[in-house]
């Protein structure tokens, strides 16, 4: 598969190379725009400060950018919290997407989209607290409604970006079994 992975709102830190190298591993091409051109964040609240400052419409502008180039190809979009929303965005958009993986987040579904099938997998903390248990359920709901084929896999007890070995949230059982569950779920594809 072509990955299309993006970063949360931290930026382009190890823990998603580490994740792009996994998934080369395994045989997938991948690609990690840098939306933030180079800025990391140590909390979130900075890396959402920065976030805003850029704004919405200019981060999917260069999350398009980056992606054009290869969209040709039938990509698999993929990214993490903030990351898994652009993703889930330009998936619902590009007619030629192959899937969409969304780790540790989701985003507002825009009126009217509509798919045809499109493979999507969600994992996703139980509880997290900036993907509520009413958000999911609706957020669930609507992408039915668009035709997607969505898997949702919670994690009880973990934390929001759970899958990053530097940040407190890090679970390493959670982490190992939404690896395992997603490159399955790539295999499928």
């Amino acid at each position: 598969m072509n990955i299309m992975l993006f970063h949360s709102t931290f930026g382009l830190r190890p823990a998603v190379r580490q994740a792009a190298d996994r998934l080369r591993s395994a045989g997938h091409e991948v690609w990690t725009p840098d939306l933030f051109e180079g800025r990391t964040f140590v909390t979130v609240e900075e890396g959402m400060e920065h976030n805003e400052k850029i704004g919405k419409e200019e981060l999917l502008r260069r999350a398009v950018l980056a992606a054009a180039p290869y969209s040709e190809r039938g990509l698999v979009y993929a990214g993490f919290s903030l990351g898994a929303s652009i993703a889930q965005t330009l998936a619902l958009g590009d007619d030629k997407a192959r899937g969409l993986l969304l780790l540790h987040g989701t985003s507002d579904i825009a009126p009217g989209v509509t798919v045809d099938g499109l493979p999507v997998q969600l994992h996703v903390a139980e509880p997290d607290p900036f993907e509520t248990d009413d958000w999911l359920s609706a957020w669930y709901l609507q992408m039915g409604r668009t035709g997607a084929d969505v898997e949702v896999y919670r994690y009880a007890g973990a934390g929001h970006l759970y899958t990053d070995p530097d940040l407190p949230d890090y679970d390493a059982e959670a982490a190992e079994a939404t690896w395992r569950v997603a490159l399955g779920f790539l295999d499928t594809l």
